[in-house]
């Protein structure tokens, strides 16, 4: 099984918080249970970086959350971002309540072959997830 992070559970995983575990023993499960490998899409980390400054107001802990993220994104596997990536998105953004960028996770996940396991801490991905035939990890 592919395991699939998404911003919110890039962001998860090195935030001291509720969710953390949540991701963190997802990531670790994922790897224990025959070497499964981490994936995101190309859009996630550029997302995650960019909502570290709405997280934190200090200069010191926005540019270690930012280290912090670098820091997994190394072990993450990249899924591209191209323009059937992008098309595939605006479809999914047309067929459900969707954000643009939940689609773009979406879209890039489905080019995984099945069984594939979404973690996110963004509600609105779960329903959207789950009709696409994801094993969904969420709060």
């Amino acid at each position: 099984m592919s395991l699939v992070l998404d911003a919110s559970a890039l962001l998860g995983a090195v935030i001291d918080g509720r969710h953390r575990a949540l991701v963190v023993d997802a990531i670790a499960a994922a790897q224990d249970d025959g070497g499964e490998h981490v994936f995101a899409s190309a859009v996630a980390l550029t997302e995650a970086l960019a909502a570290i400054d709405r997280l934190a107001d200090d200069e010191i802990v926005r540019s270690d959350l930012e280290d912090a993220v670098r820091r997994l994104w190394d072990h993450v596997h990249v899924i591209p971002v191209d323009q059937r990536c992008l098309d595939d998105a605006a479809r999914l953004t047309r067929e459900r309540p969707i954000r643009l960028s939940d689609g773009i996770h979406l879209a890039a996940a489905l080019r995984l072959p099945p069984p594939r396991r979404l973690v996110t801490i963004d509600p609105v991905q779960v329903p959207a997830a789950i009709g696409l035939g994801f094993d969904v990890v969420s709060p």
